[in-house]
């Protein structure tokens, strides 16, 4: 039974081939986030993961660890707060903070801790959870 306060996490590690295949997956092509070069001009000084990427990490979470299989996102918001760069090992936080009492529909902070501990991404997701449905 998923009750508030539950959470669920993952590290994960971005490498630039998973970088470059999300690039042609969204068509996404900044240079910011794979040339080098390019992104030594700009204020980051070297190539970023791209935000949405990162956050993919809190779907991932909530469809495979929390509520799990049978999670269909409703509504997600983000503030991406500092840039994750490849090769970045970050941690992806979700906790449960509202549960809707007439159906099952959850309320879930989301945040993205990078190595030193700041804030790169936090937000908030809702879903329903139909996991009997998808069996």
């Amino acid at each position: 039974m998923i009750k508030q306060g539950d959470k669920a996490a993952i590290e994960k590690i971005f490498s630039q081939e998973e970088v470059i295949a999300y690039a042609k997956s969204s068509n996404d092509n900044n240079p910011v986030h794979f040339d080098p070069d390019y992104a030594e001009k700009t204020p980051f000084a070297k190539p970023i993961v791209h935000g949405m990427l990162a956050a993919s990490l809190f779907g991932g979470l909530l469809g495979s660890d929390l509520p799990g299989k049978g999670t269909i996102h409703l509504g997600q918001e983000l503030k991406f707060i500092k840039p994750v760069m490849v090769g970045e090992k970050v941690l992806a936080t979700i906790e449960v903070t509202h549960i809707r009492e007439d159906k099952p529909v959850f309320t879930f902070d989301c945040i993205l801790t990078k190595e030193d501990g700041s804030v790169a991404i936090q937000g908030t997701a809702v879903v329903i959870f139909r996991g009997e449905v998808f069996k």
